[in-house]
């Protein structure tokens, strides 16, 4: 992650198809895969993204941006339209159609349920959740509730993903996110939301398939502000502190005295505490020596542990 301003050269809507697929699923289990991304990607690029300049949210500046509302991908308008091979992935499985609308309700349902941040909303909208997932769930991506990524992990519910990400924002520098860290990467979903909103991201996964999947579900964006780090997010990044804001997405019981540590003064840490019972907790640095601490609402998520596998 360099000072570099941050921005998809991709338009992120030009993976957004323009009719739905019933929800439905397969009921045989699905494992989410590195060959993941590489499937969702060949299918993305049947038609070159639409480029726009605009504002990208968290930076002021004018930047090559995807517009989810110019930018559309005619290749898969119909399953009778004229290009057939549009409804399928590089391995020959058919790919569920994720329509734009069905985004945008995703994005409203998330301010309806009290999500005000409008930097924090246009990036729900910009990224592409369906990507992050494999094709069998891709019709549920815009659903809010988390969805299996494998190896017992999931993808964050909308909701949860937004609000934290807004909790973090609303800090004392008027939202400003210079350096930001995220335990526990995921399938990178969360980091490529974050990587709109702050100048450099920094993500630690512990579980190396799933560290493998974020970096082949990320490549096709090619986002330039994201650093992705294999290793025990415990332990945080002190090489690269202090951090501006930390999210965890994984539950413990307490915050590890490392990632305090690595927090700047003014900064903000967004976790899910607790076992049985877990709360978001917000916890601020306000001195060198000082955190306060604040429990905001019920949430769920997976444990949070320690050491690489």
């Amino acid at each position: 992650m360099t000072e570099a301003p941050k921005r998809f050269p991709l338009t992120l809507s030009s993976v957004v198809d323009t009719k739905a697929r019933p929800t439905g699923v397969s009921a045989r289990r699905v494992v989410a895969t590195p060959q993941t991304a590489t499937r969702n990607a060949a299918y993305d690029n049947l038609k070159p993204p639409a480029v726009k300049s605009t504002i990208v949210p968290g930076t002021g500046s004018k930047q090559p941006y995807f517009n989810p509302v110019t930018s559309t991908n005619n290749t898969a308008r119909s399953s009778s339209g004229s290009n057939p091979a549009a409804h399928y992935i590089a391995d020959g499985r058919p790919m569920p159609l994720v329509s734009e609308g069905v985004r945008k309700a995703m994005v409203a349902r998330i301010a309806k349920q009290g999500v005000r941040d409008v930097s924090v909303l246009a990036a729900m909208e910009a990224v592409p959740r369906h990507m992050f997932m494999e094709s069998g769930l891709a019709s549920q991506a815009y659903i809010d509730a988390s969805l299996p990524i494998g190896h017992h992990q999931t993808i964050s519910q909308p909701y949860i993903v937004a609000r934290m990400i807004e909790v973090m924002r609303d800090n004392q520098q008027g939202g400003v996110l210079n350096r930001v860290l995220e335990i526990g990467t995921g399938c990178g979903y969360q980091a490529a939301v974050l990587s709109l909103v702050a100048k450099e991201v920094y993500s630690i996964e512990r579980i190396k398939p799933l560290h493998e999947l974020a970096r082949s579900n990320l490549r096709p964006l090619r986002v330039a502000n994201i650093r992705l780090h294999y290793g025990d997010g415990m332990l945080g990044l002190p090489q690269v502190a202090p951090f501006d804001g930390i999210i965890l997405a994984a539950a413990g019981l307490e915050v590890p005295q490392a990632l305090l540590d690595q927090m700047a003064i003014g900064g903000r840490l967004v976790a899910p505490m607790g076992s049985r019972h877990q709360v978001l907790q917000l916890i601020e640095r306000i001195s060198k020596f000082d955190w306060t601490s604040t429990t905001l609402e019920d949430c769920h998520f997976v444990p949070l542990r320690s050491g690489i596998i």
